[in-house]
């Protein structure tokens, strides 16, 4: 049983150079990604900025529409839905944005901004209304007595609750956290990290959670997938990506993640150097070839397919069964 599934998804985007220029080839932002989340699971989402996450995420809320492939949740796919079957489909799906600042509307009070799912749903009514927002607001954490209070006068982390608590009334199957605490400080961070686990625990909630921090995806994931350019590099589950990574890219991702122990500390460690190369260059070739440090001829002129290398695990590198060495990874 799945509670989404994303079938061979791709974004293009045109791009000019000018006004009167003429199209050049369009930027491949989501480029053939497929994956499952079954319920009460979370797939961590991983990558540098810029490889496609953010998109990715509003092709599944029905933001923008895809250009290939299609998201499917309970079995109907979402861009063929009907006028009539987005609002039921907002109910299954909701969104944890990044910025708690700018995702609340400041002339709203806290109190009227979890309550107003409610009413656009038709969920309750007068005295239930208040109720109601009463216990979501109890179970992120935060006071009754501070409803009554605009975004302006609360913190970073409690913004983040308040959009917690406002996704959580419509008690969806799906949140999509699209970098949810890169926004906040640290101390805050595992706060509501700690949240999210304790609402999946509670709701049997499904959390595709995405990040730029391999390190918070490790904290939060049972599954993860690696993007980069458009495309999954690598995907498993979170004990194996993350102790014992098959792609070049996954092992350099980990190999910045800082470590506390003096002996790791000391030893070489690998760097990721350059930027990614232009979504629209020209194809048939790995993508990550131009920054690979294991990059031969092959690699240039043979784009890799993602191949099963054990069970639920898919990686799209020819090299993938020589990247055996010994555990590097942030879950050791």
């Amino acid at each position: 049983m799945t509670a989404l599934v994303v079938d061979g998804l791709r974004k293009e985007f045109p791009q000019r150079h000018g006004l009167f220029a003429r199209a050049g080839a369009p930027v491949r932002a989501v480029d053939d990604v497929s994956f499952e989340i079954a319920p009460g699971e979370t797939l961590g989402l991983v990558g540098e900025s810029g490889c496609g996450k953010s998109t990715l995420a509003r092709m599944i809320m029905r933001m923008i529409p895809p250009t290939a492939g299609a998201v499917l949740v309970d079995g109907q796919v979402v861009a063929t839905l009907l006028p009539s079957e987005v609002l039921a489909y907002r109910r299954k799906v909701q969104m944890i944005f990044q910025d708690p600042y700018s995702s609340l509307n400041p002339r709203i009070r806290a109190g009227d901004l979890i309550a107003e799912p409610l009413r656009i749903h038709r969920l309750a009514k007068g005295a239930a209304i208040a109720a109601r927002v009463s216990e979501l607001a109890d179970q992120v954490g935060l006071a009754a007595t501070s409803l009554s209070r605009f975004p302006h006068e609360f913190s970073g982390g409690q913004r983040q609750r308040i959009a917690i608590a406002r996704a959580l009334a419509v008690s969806p199957q799906i949140l999509v956290a699209d970098e949810p605490v890169s926004a906040l400080d640290v101390s805050v961070r595992a706060q509501v990290l700690n949240l999210l686990a304790d609402l999946q625990a509670q709701r049997q909630l499904s959390y595709l959670f995405i990040s730029h921090d391999i390190g918070t995806v490790a904290y939060l994931s049972h599954r993860v997938a690696v993007m980069y350019l458009g495309a999954i590099a690598e995907i498993g589950p979170a004990q194996d990506v993350l102790r014992r990574p098959l792609h070049p890219y996954t092992r350099l991702l980990l190999e910045a993640v800082p470590v506390a122990h003096p002996r790791l500390r000391a030893r070489r460690r690998e760097v990721l150097r350059g930027e990614p190369p232009d979504a629209a260059g020209p194809g048939g070739q790995c993508r990550f070839a131009p920054r690979c440090p294991m990059a031969v001829e092959r690699c240039r002129t043979e784009e890799p397919r993602p191949r099963k290398l054990g069970p639920g695990r898919l990686v799209a590198c020819h090299f993938a069964e020589a990247m055996t060495e010994s555990p590097i990874g942030v879950m050791q």
